[in-house]
């Protein structure tokens, strides 16, 4: 029961965040001490610092920014694995999810959009594509949709 409302509080974070365009931590910015956030392209960064474009937030480190956590952010490629409320990169999807992954945050993989793949919920589906086939167990059984090239 715990880990199905894991999933569904990582599923609800990255739903939040891609419909806002925020990035993971920011929720936790204002509850956080004041600490200084600098954009560094490949390394750690504070809560509320952007997430430059083509790139994913991929570990959490609890202690990092003065204690207020630490989001690692890396070049998106096939197949990474990311933290719950990483942006999604234009051109993948989310195929797989890990409840205790990024120091128990919740993981979700990426992957490039080709035809003929499983994708989780909450998955922006690229254009030309479409979703079809629903299978529960998918995504840790979070559910999955077979997704073609409409």
């Amino acid at each position: 029961m715990r880990s199905r409302i894991a999933a569904t509080v990582g599923a609800v974070a990255l739903l939040a965040a891609a419909l806002t365009g925020a990035g993971a931590g920011t929720a936790g910015a204002a509850t956080a001490p004041a600490v200084a956030s600098v954009a560094r392209l490949g390394g750690f960064s504070c809560p509320g610092t952007p997430v430059p474009t083509g790139y994913v937030i991929t570990m959490f480190d609890k202690g990092g920014c003065n204690g207020a956590g630490a989001w690692l952010q890396q070049p998106a490629r096939d197949g990474i694995w990311t933290c719950s409320g990483s942006p999604v990169v234009s051109g993948y999807v989310i195929t797989n999810y890990d409840p205790t992954g990024c120091a128990g945050v919740g993981g979700w993989q990426h992957r490039l959009v080709r035809n003929g793949i499983w994708t989780c919920p909450y998955s922006p589906i690229p254009a030309g594509y479409r979703s079809t086939t629903y299978d529960a167990t998918g995504c840790n059984h979070l559910g999955a949709w077979y997704t073609i090239r409409a």
